[in-house]
């Protein structure tokens, strides 16, 4: 399913057990007063605070101004209590580290806070006893729903997400089974992409810096995209030919060390993600191997940084930001009752700069 398709009736609030209704009071400013000054009528301001979602942008914001205007305070544990709703969405992530995650993250919290949520944010590095932590963690302060990345979490976890019955969304994956809701893209087919570039461009010997492949599903959907593009052109790609590093420069950097030494020696390399290709680039530079005249390199994400190098970094366009939006607003629809279909996916492209070039180039070095 692409972007704009939420329309069909896969997944609803009622796939999961979520109450949706209650009112409050304020024992100082009313909320009549609210109501009063917006010239809306008290169950609009109640439904502006348990569901901003489903009013109109004019109306939720003249409701804004007015409780602003007055100083009004909402009872949100009394609210909490009687609507079982707290205004917040549970995010866990890897880490907050890379500029990635940390750009989706923003657009996530943005997004929400303009239907009145707040995002309230975990991360575990990759440790799968510290994302079941944070997650239960998050669920016990009572948010409304919680945002996983990818599709592959502990026994334990998916106990805990069937057992409290929150919503869940999965992102930077996408599950293709329909077992839960996603929003993410192909991590394989952006790999199938990068490498078939590289095939076009004759390359034959090919290498992967990749991050640790345990506990990260993406990072295997990756290297079996670039196993897929080769076997699809009678190739292989050797198991000492994938080398595990963390998402870092040094990785990077460590990485290409250990694929030149290897022979034959990898004309093309794929890194997992774009810090590992930049450190990659310069680890090139400082032992002297030409870029993309001696061996060419691809990174994933379309970092910020990516384009500024010289040469500019051949890479994946991630759209994390975009990602972080619709993540938010599918959250939202779900928890107003939209009926929604999975996965949603979003489009992924190859970005060509200036350190990819013809295996031709190779043979003049």
């Amino acid at each position: 399913m692409k972007i704009g398709d939420i329309n069909e009736n896969k997944f609803s609030l009622q796939s999961f057990a979520v109450p949706t209704s209650g009112t409050f009071m304020n024992q100082r400013i009313k909320l009549a007063d609210v109501a009063r000054l917006a010239g809306v009528s008290s169950a609009t301001v109640s439904r502006s605070l348990n569901y901003p979602n489903l009013l109109k942008r004019d109306t939720f914001k003249k409701i804004q101004d007015a409780i602003a205007t007055l100083g009004y305070v909402p009872d949100s544990a009394g609210r909490a209590l009687a609507s079982r709703r707290t205004q917040t969405v549970g995010l866990v992530v890897p880490t907050l580290d890379h500029a990635i995650f940390s750009r989706f993250t923003q657009t996530m919290q943005t997004t929400l806070a303009e239907s009145g949520y707040q995002l309230l944010i975990a991360s575990h590095e990759y440790n799968p006893t510290l994302e079941l932590n944070g997650a239960r963690a998050l669920i016990e302060r009572g948010v409304d729903a919680l945002v996983l990345v990818g599709l592959e979490h502990s026994q334990a976890l998916n106990e805990l997400l069937a057992q409290s019955g929150i919503p869940m969304l999965a992102t930077w994956a996408l599950d293709r089974s329909g077992k839960s809701l996603s929003v993410g893209f192909d991590n394989q087919a952006a790999s199938v992409l990068a490498a078939r570039h590289l095939l076009d461009l004759g390359h034959r010997e090919f290498g992967v810096i990749s991050g640790f492949l345990h506990h990260n599903d993406r990072a295997r959907a990756r290297v079996e995209g670039v196993r897929k593009a080769l076997r699809d052109a009678g190739l292989k790609l050797p198991a000492a030919g994938i080398i595990e590093q963390p998402f870092t420069y040094a990785g990077g950097r460590d990485g290409l060390r250990a694929l030149v030494a290897l022979s034959p020696r990898p004309t093309a390399v794929i890194c997992g993600n774009d810090l590992l290709a930049i450190g990659a680039l310069i680890e090139c530079q400082a032992i002297g191997l030409a870029v993309p005249q001696e061996i060419s390199l691809i990174g994933f994400d379309n970092h910020e940084l990516a384009s500024h190098f010289a040469p500019g970094l051949t890479t994946i366009n991630v759209p994390a930001a975009e990602l972080g939006r619709v993540s938010a607003s599918t959250i939202m629809q779900l928890l107003a009752g939209v009926m929604i279909n999975a996965p949603v996916e979003l489009p992924i492209e190859l970005v060509v700069r200036g350190s990819t070039g013809p295996v031709a180039m190779i043979s003049k070095r």
